[in-house]
């Protein structure tokens, strides 16, 4: 596994799911821009409490930013052209709102964006 961080937006809505002992997760998409212009998407599973409410909170399209363990992966396109995929166990989640929160912590305000 590698450890990274990436930047996007929430690709449709994330969901959470109960797995076995009746723990919860959240799963959800990412689309980040890659190096040559293109994009990628990042499957997401989440298991930490900040990390899974905070992508509840977001809705489509609302920008993040991501860090954990990071698998790379590929998949075929319905013309067999092969596309490279990540998979990521998300520990940590940043949106604009808690840069803005840390943002007013560190500089004593306390006004919500």
């Amino acid at each position: 596994m590698i450890e990274g961080l990436v930047s996007g937006w929430l690709l449709g809505e994330a969901e959470t799911r109960e797995g076995k002992n009746a723990s919860k997760f959240v799963v959800a998409k990412v689309k980040a821009a890659a190096s040559d212009g293109e994009t990628i998407v990042v499957n997401v599973i989440a298991f930490a409490a900040d990390a899974c409410a905070a992508l509840m909170a977001l809705e489509d399209g609302d920008s993040l930013s991501l860090s954990g363990s990071l698998t790379p992966k590929a998949w075929s396109d319905k013309q067999g052209n092969s596309r490279p995929a990540l998979d990521m166990i998300a520990s940590n989640v940043l949106t604009p709102y808690h840069a803005s929160q840390k943002r007013n912590e560190i500089n004593g305000t306390s006004e919500n964006p």
